[in-house]
């Protein structure tokens, strides 16, 4: 072996063997959690019913929920660290969490930069009104009146969805439009999820309930790239509570609808 080819030939075996400590680096999130007995996931406190800062001034709502679950699960200590919309995912990157669990929508742009367990509850529009109305299709909002924001997702859908004699009442914010249906203005409301479930949580005595769906978009665990071994341990803890219906049980208690049929 001439010098030239020597030398790259030391310099491959070098390269290979960085390559194989990063991957190695890279899966050690389970056992270093495993180990220590403690698991810091990011969670959001600003995102009721998801994530919010209960009267006790401790983090509860369904992601909240989830974190204990896993948690538990796993049989380690969970410390919850809050992230807002923009920093959670630099959470992940940075490794200031084990996971993400804060309403976390999967898209290609994140998946180049972190990996994303199974969904584990819905993120959803839909359409909401007391348990006494009668409404078991789009069809059944024909002469009745829907409150909804104007130019929202949930404006759109409804606009597609919704038959002629719907009266669709459109306000300027969530605010308005949540005002309107507890004041009495409107007979229904479309909204997203996260709205709903604390307007409903405000106002226990409306006997609101889910009644149309009009997009779903789930969300997903967010665990950082590689930690191929963390996710999917968490993956197998999500098809468990699946199985036995606590992700229903979740979603029920803070959305007010099962879970669904959620993606892997």
């Amino acid at each position: 072996m001439n010098l030239f080819s020597k030398r790259h030939f030391v310099l491959g075996l070098a390269a290979a063997a960085l390559l194989a400590a990063g991957g190695a680096q890279a899966q050690t999130a389970l056992d270093d959690i495993l180990k220590a007995k403690k698991i810091v996931i990011a969670i959001p406190t600003d995102f009721p019913p998801y994530g919010f800062v209960g009267t006790d001034l401790k983090p509860q709502g369904l992601d909240i929920d989830m974190a204990n679950y896993i948690g538990a699960k796993l049989g380690v200590a969970v410390e919850l660290a809050p992230v807002t919309s923009a920093n959670r995912i630099a959470y992940l990157q940075t490794k200031k969490a084990d996971l993400v669990i804060s309403t976390l929508g999967k898209n290609p742009e994140r998946e180049k930069v972190i990996d994303f367990t199974a969904a584990y509850s819905p993120f959803f529009q839909a359409v909401f009104a007391a348990k006494s109305l009668n409404v078991k299709g789009f069809a059944d909002l024909a002469g009745k009146s829907v409150g909804v924001t104007r130019g929202a997702i949930e404006d759109q859908e409804l606009s597609k969805l919704a038959p002629a004699g719907a009266d669709i009442k459109r306000f300027e914010d969530n605010n308005a439009t949540v005002s309107a249906f507890v004041s009495g203005q409107v007979q229904l409301i479309a909204t997203g999820a996260s709205v709903a479930g604390n307007m409903m949580a405000r106002n226990p005595q409306l006997g609101t309930e889910y009644k149309l769906l009009l997009k779903d978009s789930p969300n997903f665990i967010g665990v950082a790239k590689g930690e191929d071994k963390l996710r999917l341990k968490v993956n197998e803890i999500i098809a468990g509570a699946k199985k036995a219906g606590d992700l229903d049980r979740m979603a029920m208690k803070w959305l007010g609808r099962g879970a669904g049929d959620l993606p892997q």
